[in-house]
């Protein structure tokens, strides 16, 4: 005869495989629904033309009874566009001067003879950029020894000469990479694998397995920067909270198509240093956002999404 405990685990495992199939079944509901609607809905020109002709048959008295309205005169408006200061745009970027001068033998008056001198110069601005380019920075670090105490004493000292640690051990990422890598996936959302092609037309092979690895032990460095943006979120008087659905492939324990959930907490829009805080949860509970929140006597408010104040 089973026991509590037996019955108890059996009752979990057959819960989970529950919620398991009720995914599996809303997934397949859901292919279903797409294929029948790609098989026998009507087409959006049609769709619209139909619901135009709708309205038109339910407002059809309507119509009938209005009178035609007199279009009022056109009026013409002029004005005059507001020049902007040209170059305000990239007085910020730093600037390399190339200046274009008359060499020494030639500093001459054609007609004279004498010594010109610079009456005046012309100047024009012209953008440029400079492409990534990958190189190899070799630290060479000293260690220095006495040869006096190596001949005549029994211990002889080493100094080592100060040099920076690597940012990972046993590992050639830099800083600079490591940010630049985050930067291209997070930013501009370029996946590891288009980023691996694009080191490799730039000379370097960097396989995605090691760019995955690098971004996952990036991320554990960034804690003391999430620390300090969580500990200035919870700062303010006023938070804004949503959260929205994804899926995870090969999360372990849960079928590709089960729903997640990616929190977002903000400051609000009249702070001049918005923090912005992302936080992946497998549900949408509402102890989720008081546990992430502990600490912030928040009142929470049902909204558009949800606002937290003091």
């Amino acid at each position: 005869m089973q026991t509590q405990a037996q019955l108890e685990e059996e009752n979990a495992e057959l819960k989970k495989r529950v919620q398991e199939l009720e995914a599996l079944n809303k997934w397949y509901m859901e292919q279903l629904k797409l294929l029948r609607q790609k098989k026998f809905g009507a087409s959006s020109e049609k769709s619209k033309r139909d619901d135009q002709e709708q309205l038109n048959l339910f407002n059809e008295a309507e119509a009938e009874r209005q009178p035609i309205a007199v279009e009022p005169d056109v009026e013409t408006i002029s004005y005059q566009r507001k020049k902007g200061k040209r170059g305000e745009n990239i007085k910020d970027l730093p600037v390399e001067v190339i200046e274009y001068t008359l060499p020494e033998g030639e500093q001459t008056c054609p007609a004279c003879g004498e010594e010109l001198h610079v009456m005046s110069k012309e100047v024009r601005k012209e953008l440029t950029i400079v492409p990534a380019k990958v190189k190899v920075i070799e630290h060479v670090n000293y260690v220095y020894g006495c040869r006096n105490c190596e001949k005549n004493n029994i211990e002889t000292p080493i100094i080592t000469a100060n040099a920076p640690k690597a940012l990972l051990p046993k590992s050639m990422v830099s800083a600079e990479l490591m940010a630049y890598i985050m930067s291209q996936k997070f930013v501009n959302a370029m996946p590891l694998y288009r980023q691996e092609q694009e080191f490799k037309r730039l000379g370097v092979t960097l396989s995605r397995q090691n760019l995955s690895n690098w971004v996952i032990k990036g991320v554990a460095l960034l804690e003391p920067l999430l620390a300090a943006l969580k500990k200035e979120l919870l700062s303010r008087d006023l938070l804004h909270a949503d959260e929205t659905t994804l899926e995870v492939l090969c999360e372990p324990g849960r079928p590709a198509q089960t729903d997640s959930y990616m929190w977002l907490y903000r400051t609000s829009g009249d702070t001049d240093h918005p923090v912005v805080l992302y936080d992946y949860q497998e549900g949408r509970s509402g102890q989720l956002p008081r546990r992430t929140l502990q600490g912030f006597p928040a009142i929470f408010r049902p909204m558009v999404g949800m606002a937290i104040t003091r």
